[in-house]
């Protein structure tokens, strides 16, 4: 029995893996199947047409980025996560033009998603900060780090890819090198 879609929304599984796969096809799915909704929120708050096709271009290419780049997690639907972010920009774009958003109509799981956004978003800001100490901490403990956290290679693999004569030694360097990297972290202005 194959399963054909009655409308031209695909699910939230294809649209995540059809951007992976560099698929047009789900962009345009995409864009067809959620522009409508964009499009009503906008006109029904001070908006035009090209303000929502400027809005939802924003969206999709926010989505895009967010799953190539491998960071991306979906807690709710996504027509609620495009909402949502679609909401967000077209808010800060009226409070720019100081035109006022009257009764902003919202959909249920809003606020939720919104918490959810801002929390991806600080985690961005926490893991930008991260890469930049790490550009900052110099050699070997950058490698050392990085060997150890992203690469998962052992303490015995590090001390001898260094030379050092045991792990203990590596370990203690290890330690130094998070020292080091925490007070850059810290240090970086928020």
């Amino acid at each position: 029995m194959s399963k054909k879609l009655s409308s031209s929304v695909p699910t939230d599984r294809e649209v995540v893996l059809g951007i992976l796969n560099n698929s047009e096809d789900a962009l345009n799915k995409l864009y067809v199947g959620y522009y409508p909704m964009v499009l009503q929120f906008i006109l029904n708050n001070n908006g035009e047409q090209e303000d929502a096709k400027d809005v939802y271009q924003e969206a999709i290419i926010i989505l895009y980025n967010k799953i190539k780049g491998g960071n991306f997690e979906l807690s709710s639907k996504l027509k609620t996560y495009i909402y949502s972010v679609c909401r967000r920009i077209w808010l800060k774009k009226l409070s720019k033009e100081s035109k006022k958003a009257v009764n902003v109509t919202d959909f249920e799981d809003i606020e939720a998603v919104e918490t959810d956004l801002e929390r991806h978003e600080e985690k961005d800001k926490q893991f930008e900060k991260m890469q930049e100490a790490l550009l900052h901490l110099g050699e070997p403990c950058k490698t050392i780090i990085q060997d150890f956290y992203i690469h998962n290679l052992s303490m015995q693999d590090i001390s001898e890819k260094f030379g050092y004569t045991n792990t203990d030694n590596a370990k203690t360097q290890k330690y130094k090198c998070l020292q080091r990297l925490k007070k850059l972290f810290f240090g970086l202005g928020s």
